[in-house]
């Protein structure tokens, strides 16, 4: 068969249409330098989005039920296959645009909505409205970070994300759920939980630079001490689960703060010493010429 027939076989098959009632997926992709149109999806990468999807929708059922515990553990679970879905799609050269947008829809819900509702369902529900704002303070950031991601993909340095991923951040509400869940929910405890809550939102849209750790390489050899840290962290994390990650992320989320003011007085104090500089040059000049 000609390529002259196969393209023209190809565009008969995507002018009939199928005999579901259901919108079929066509999608333009570059291919040998054309641009051509391809129906379907792939199945492989998108199955693990759909999974982490799922992982969403049940932590927000769990915590309607009162299981803050379950819920917590969906939202990590959601992570673990968020974190799958874009390798395998290029370890199998399958991406594409449609799996792109629907894992950051899967990533609004898992990682915006869910911890949201969670954090609210367990303990911003009794501060009446200034717990739902609080609430929706974090899923609209979560939702404003995801589409400057979108938008500035490929163009800023892969090693730092400009503010909080919503991953950890949605990390640090889950595990903070979990632990709260252990005690005796009091005004106090939720005016912090709405506080927390807010901030992680309010970091997400924020400029700090976190580090991204995409530079790591699971495949090149590592000093012996790196294996032994990561054995120990995983020791740490199964002897109290909900407070090791609570400190992990909280660390994380403030890391971009601390990184920040360190910067910040680190430029103060050189600005400092260069004028000091000048002035000391400047009465140097002032003596010799007196002289």
């Amino acid at each position: 068969m000609t390529d002259q027939k196969k393209e023209q076989k190809e565009e008969l098959a995507l002018s009939v249409p199928d005999g579901l009632p259901v919108d079929e997926h066509i999608e333009e992709v570059s291919e040998g330098g054309k641009k051509v149109q391809r129906r379907g999806v792939y199945l492989l990468p998108n199955l693990f989005t759909t999974g982490a999807l799922f992982g969403g929708f049940f932590a927000i059922i769990s915590a309607m039920k009162g299981n803050f515990d379950h819920a917590a553990l969906a939202i990590f679970a959601a992570q673990i296959l968020d974190g799958f879905d874009g390798r395998v799609a290029r370890m199998t050269n399958t991406e594409s645009r449609f799996g792109t947008e629907y894992d950051s829809l899967s990533d609004m819900v898992s990682f915006g909505l869910a911890p949201g509702i969670v954090a609210f369902s367990w303990g911003l529900e009794p501060l009446g409205k200034f717990g739902w704002a609080a609430a929706f303070v974090f899923v609209c950031c979560a939702a404003l970070r995801l589409a400057r991601f979108n938008t500035q993909s490929g163009k800023t340095d892969s090693n730092y994300f400009t503010g909080l991923a919503s991953p950890p951040a949605a990390t640090l509400l889950a595990s903070g759920v979990w632990c709260g869940s252990e005690l005796e929910l009091t005004t106090q405890v939720s005016v912090f939980a709405a506080i927390l809550t807010a901030f992680v939102g309010l970091m997400m849209v924020s400029n700090f630079r976190y580090h991204s750790f995409k530079g790591l390489d699971a495949n090149r050899r590592v000093p012996f001490v790196s294996m032994f840290i990561v054995v120990m962290v995983f020791i740490l994390v199964t002897i109290d689960p909900p407070k090791v990650l609570f400190a992990m992320a909280f660390i994380y989320a403030t890391s971009g703060p601390i990184a920040w003011l360190i910067g910040f007085f680190k430029g103060a104090a050189t600005k400092v010493a260069a004028v000091d500089s000048a002035d000391s040059n400047s009465s140097s000049e002032a003596e010799e010429k007196a002289k």
